[in-house]
């Protein structure tokens, strides 16, 4: 078989420093304003960049639309002082007719500047939503240890979404506003310079009006959107851990801490949309002012013979048109703002950098015999707080090392960094005599096949969580692997059989049955390295030996590194290892560690004792102990020991 990268092991949660956030991962403990607007928006604005052709097309029908409306006042303004007042009824007709096309003209391109921005818009956020995922994927796993995963989908979606409402309907607004702006100033100078200047009194208030209020709603919205990710983080961690609130009852507690986390989105929602509302009615005030501005000094130039009706009317509509992209630039100041504030968090992600990385020339590590050493190696997840101890181990191609030890003493930060999830600080870890910081990390995980205690299974059918194992497999190579590794059987009991769509996380099957899957997937991604993390501990003794019997097929041949908590799964291991506060303090064979009554033995003897001596079972057969036939059958309802080991100890 051809060899494809497996599942990822989970990582042990290094600690973590700061205020924790949702799930106990750390979270920052103050809120940053936006650091970079004009940056962001530069990077903003690139996005959109490759669809400068389509952009092109809406900027002419923009400003062809925009012309047409502007163009309508001017008309009126001369319907009125030329035939109006004339009492031309034809040249009226004539002119009301060239205001209507110039209506529907601006109506017709408005519609196709609509249709094309929302394409445009759609398909950028389709490739920078594909881009973030993508670079997620390059990051390491100390980065998702650091940031809560609810917080992360937040950026993935509410922050985008931000972002796509404004692509979608603001820049054209934005573009037509300014134009409208521009376009009014203009033509009410060419028709009066002094009414023109005199309508302009106000214009200096509503400038410093968007800038002050801008830039309060700015940090309001990014505060707020922050809070949401939270929010999201939390929401999380309750589905997922549902099982264990209602086993607990916990649910008032739990709708407390909802309640707490949703408090504070109100308080900071509350503040950032306070700052986005005031701007439209204080935009509205100054522009009512404005246009009495205009008809009170019209209305004196009229009487002093300055000016004439029509230009008086035609000011008084370019007035009210004036006010209007002033409060639709208000408006999207403030979705300009909110945009921005999620645009600044989605790029923080992009700009976050692999803390690790290929080395320059980095080989790729193809069809490995399997040797695998530890050459003094020093490892901590924090700074000063050393997880791995001047480790030093040596496995030769095939053979079966297995890992024991208490909880915390390092056992599977061993299998983290020979994953290359994490670079070890001090000494080096080889891989038939490469060092693995001089290897692809791609080509490394294709070579290493995981067995977790705790299965991830995906949302699809049992054949695509399989296939995982080797994306390009046949569905007949499928089938070979859940054989070999036992899970046939009870697959084909299913509903619709291979094609059963499991829930989320696999929850409609059983422990036994995820474990299974599993180790099919594991076959079919035949590794060099197999690496089984306590992939028995949380099934009975009939489904254990099941799972042992496709362990043993899957390991044949194999160098494999086992860590377990029931030491009587790991007695015909080649080499044992015993780890305690991240050094291995002895090393040996089952026997050989049993013979030195060290810290194994004790280890071995506190599981024998506790599982097995006390029972009424053994009991009863240290009475028939003459008799083999009765001493096996009670020994046989205790899956720990075998009745050669009690014959022994």
């Amino acid at each position: 078989m051809t060899r494809q990268q497996p599942q990822p092991a989970q990582p042990s949660a290094p600690p973590a420093t700061g205020l924790p956030g949702p799930g106990g991962r750390p979270m920052s403990a103050t809120i940053e304003k936006a650091r970079d607007v004009r940056g962001t928006l530069r990077r903003l604005l690139a996005t959109l960049r490759p669809h400068r052709w389509a952009l092109s097309g809406v900027f002419v029908l923009v400003t062809a639309g925009t012309l047409l409306e502007l163009l309508a006042p001017f008309l009126m303004g001369q319907a009125i002082d030329r035939f109006i007042m004339a009492g031309d009824l034809a040249g009226l007709l004539r002119l009301s007719a060239l205001m209507l096309g110039a209506y529907a003209g601006a109506w017709l391109t408005g519609m196709g500047q609509s249709v094309i921005m929302a394409r445009v818009s759609q398909r950028a956020m389709r490739g920078l939503r594909r881009d973030l995922f993508a670079h997620l994927q390059t990051l390491s796993l100390s980065f998702f240890d650091r940031h809560p995963h609810g917080e992360l989908m937040s950026r993935l979606t509410n922050d985008l979404d931000a972002i796509s409402r404004v692509l979608a309907q603001s820049v054209t607004e934005l573009f037509s506003g300014l134009l409208t702006l521009v376009g009014i100033l203009l033509m009410m100078f060419a028709i009066n310079f002094w009414l023109a200047l005199g309508s302009m009194i106000v214009f200096p208030l509503m400038m410093w009006l968007v800038g002050f209020v801008g830039r309060r709603t700015r940090q309001g919205f990014r505060q707020y959107q922050m809070r949401i990710g939270q929010l999201n983080g939390k929401l999380e961690e309750m589905f997922g851990g549902q099982r264990v609130i209602m086993a607990f009852g916990r649910q008032a507690s739990t709708l407390a801490d909802f309640e707490a986390a949703n408090e504070m989105v109100r308080q900071v929602g509350i503040r950032a949309q306070t700052y986005a509302m005031l701007v439209p009615p204080l935009m509205g005030i100054l522009s009512n002012a404005n246009i009495a501005v205009v008809a009170g000094l019209g209305g004196w130039m009229t009487l002093r013979g300055l000016a004439t009706v029509g230009t008086i009317a035609a000011f008084y509509n370019y007035s009210r048109r004036f006010a209007a992209p002033l409060r639709q630039l208000g408006n999207l100041y403030n979705q300009l703002q909110s945009a921005l504030a999620g645009a600044e968090r989605v790029f923080e992600l992009m700009d976050e950098q692999p803390e690790l990385t290929d080395a320059p020339g980095a080989v790729a590590l193809d069809d490995v015999a399997g040797e695998v050493v530890f050459d003094h190696v020093d490892f901590s997840y924090v700074p000063g707080v050393p997880v791995l101890k001047d480790v030093s181990l040596q496995a030769r191609p095939g053979q079966t090392i297995a890992l024991v030890g208490p909880t915390g003493a390092g056992k599977t930060t061993i299998i983290n960094v020979l994953s290359r999830f994490y670079d070890v600080q001090g000494g080096a870890i080889y891989v038939d005599g490469h060092d693995i910081r001089q290897v692809q990390k791609d080509s490394l995980r294709r070579q290493l096949g995981i067995v977790l205690q705790d299965t991830f299974l995906f949302s699809e059918s049992v054949k695509e969580n399989i296939r995982y194992g080797r994306l390009e497999a046949t569905d007949e190579e499928v089938i070979a692997a859940a054989r070999l590794a036992n899970a046939d059987q009870f697959i084909r009991r299913l509903p619709q059989g291979y094609e059963t769509e499991l829930s989320e996380r696999g929850s409609n099957l059983s422990q036994g049955q995820r474990q299974l899957l599993a180790i099919a997937r594991a076959v079919l991604a035949d590794p060099g390295i197999l690496v089984l993390d306590e992939a028995t501990s949380s099934v009975d003794s009939r489904t254990e030996k099941t799972i042992q019997e496709a362990l043993l097929r899957l390991m044949k041949g194999r160098t494999s590194f086992v860590i377990a908590h029931r030491l009587s799964t790991i007695r015909h291991a080649d080499n044992i290892l015993v780890i305690n506060d991240g050094r291995i303090i002895e090393r040996g064979t089952h026997e050989e560690l049993l013979a030195r009554r060290g810290f194994y033995y004790h280890l071995y003897m506190s599981q024998f004792k506790g599982n097995t001596i006390m029972t009424q079972d053994y009991l009863e057969a240290r009475a028939q102990r003459g008799d083999r036939q009765k001493f096996e059958r009670a020994m046989a309802k205790v899956p720990d020991v075998e009745p050669e080991e009690y014959d022994r100890l």
